[in-house]
């Protein structure tokens, strides 16, 4: 997989953005046993969570203009190893 997906994001907002990994066909019938998300400075993770096909994160924060890579790394049963990264283009509402 390792694309990107663009979501815009005030800086107020508490907001959730998910990845859908069984969209994908190399996923097929093996599972996400672990997400590992990497949130640079300036936003905020507030929580996470997974699902066997689906990952999710709360975000908080983050200054209008600036734009937050957040990555997600998962892991699955099958020992398969794959990024995303939602791009976070933070702008006042």
């Amino acid at each position: 997989m390792g694309d990107s997906k663009i979501f815009t994001k005030d800086p107020e907002a508490v907001l959730d953005y998910g990845i859908d990994w069984d969209a994908h066909d190399w996923l097929g019938a093996d599972t996400i046993s672990t997400s590992t998300w990497t949130v640079p400075s300036g936003i905020t993770k507030v929580t996470d969570s997974k699902t066997t096909t689906t990952t999710t994160i709360w975000l908080s924060g983050g200054t209008a203009g600036e734009t937050y890579p957040v990555k997600d790394h998962i892991v699955t049963a099958g020992g398969r190893e794959e990024d995303c990264t939602l791009t976070i283009v933070c702008e006042s509402k």
